[in-house]
């Protein structure tokens, strides 16, 4: 694969490969979060905790809006005391019901998923609050229910919306008594994905570039990346719907201990340890014989390890350690990335932000526009 590193110090052509301005879009996640928790307040989000605690809170969307649930899932922790469940699937569980919290997110605001789930929560009487854009049929139906719905800019790629989607879900959470010293939490966030902003912006040259260097380091590989707490797995998941949908990279992705366990069973395959052994094989070939074509760059695996210092269970902790000796053992490249803050939502940010910039910058340097999206438009044409 063709890799062109001098795209990410030449400021016309970052400009030329980033049409779409994906960069300056993902540079306000700061300012969506302070924007859209004014917004939840206005829109009444609090209302949804004057009838006490529920039964459980269940998040519904799919693409960005689930990434969405998975920070609320974050923020609740273990010590939620209610469950907060992320719903990806048409139609309600057959338990959600009246003693029920529904939180329904779409970016588009015209999601069928999202829809009918907020048409089905009306009926079975659940409290109900919605995310989207205005004027929209979930806004619509939002009204129709007389649930408080949260506003959005409709305009910004919902790839570049995690923080407008997942703020409003947080002001529920913080109503609800799901989420602890969410307002700070929030802002601590907010703050963190501004200096991540700054660090990563693209008149940082790459030497100095934390989302340039990272996305060097995956160039030409097949990415694992796992997470080792609750909050550094949902960012592992953030991660690879970023490379995916920006990039065009497929990334298999997860969390220590499950199903990491598994998957560093690829480790002994062909793109680990029967690759490194090839590559030892060639390199006794005598050069005049050697076949030029196989001795291109083999296409490898690279674990990116998301690290949550001080919030591991002392297992994850040992079972993280042992795994970098393991790829390392088999030839496997390991980046370990660790997540900073106090608050689950802020060490989940701090990730995220760096990973959201990096697949953008990955797209560049494969020459992969990262503002078009063909299959999924494609598939979408089919409903």
């Amino acid at each position: 694969m063709y890799v062109d590193e001098s795209v990410l110090d030449d400021p016309a052509r970052l400009a030329v490969a980033d049409p779409g301005e994906l960069l300056r879009e993902l540079a306000t996640g700061g300012r969506q979060i302070r924007e859209t928790w004014r917004l939840a307040e206005e829109a009444g989000a609090a209302r949804l905790g004057a009838d006490g605690r529920p039964r459980a809170v269940l998040v519904v969307g799919t693409g960005a809006a689930a990434g969405a649930a998975d920070v609320l899932v974050a923020a609740a922790g273990s010590v939620s005391p209610v469950p907060v469940i992320g719903h990806h699937d048409h139609g309600l569980p057959g338990w959600v019901g009246v003693a029920d919290v529904v939180l329904a997110v779409s970016g588009s605001g015209r999601s069928p998923l999202t829809l009918n789930a907020v048409e089905d929560a009306d009926r079975r009487g659940c409290r109900i609050l919605a995310v989207g854009p205005a004027d929209t049929p979930l806004h619509y139906l939002a009204d129709r229910a007389r649930a408080p719905f949260v506003k959005i800019d409709g305009t910004r790629p919902e790839r570049a919306s995690l923080w407008a989607l997942a703020t409003p879900l947080l002001a529920v959470g913080a109503a609800l008594g799901v989420c602890r010293d969410a307002a700070a939490g929030i802002e601590a966030a907010a703050a963190r994905l501004e200096e991540i902003a700054g660090r990563s912006r693209p008149s940082s040259e790459s030497f100095v570039n934390p989302a340039k260097l990272l996305a060097l380091e995956l160039a030409g590989t097949l990415p694992i990346i796992w997470g080792t707490s609750q909050a550094t797995s949902a960012a592992a998941s953030r991660a690879a719907t970023q490379l995916a949908v920006t990039a065009k990279y497929p990334v298999l992705h997860g969390g220590l201990p499950h199903p990491g366990i598994y998957q560093i069973a690829a480790f002994d395959g062909v793109f680990g340890a029967r690759a490194a052994a090839a590559d030892a094989g060639n390199d006794e070939l005598d050069e005049f014989f050697r076949d030029r074509v196989d001795n291109e760059m083999t296409t490898r695996l690279r674990l990116i390890l998301l690290r949550d210092p001080g919030h591991e269970h002392p297992d994850v902790t040992r079972r993280a350690e042992a795994v970098v000796r393991v790829a390392a053992e088999r030839g496997v490249g390991v980046t370990e990335l660790s997540a900073t803050g106090s608050h689950p939502v802020e060490r989940m940010a701090s990730l995220v932000g760096l990973l959201d910039y990096a697949s953008v910058y990955l797209a560049m340097l494969i020459g992969i526009d990262p503002s078009l999206e063909p299959a999924i438009h494609d598939l979408d044409r089919v409903r």
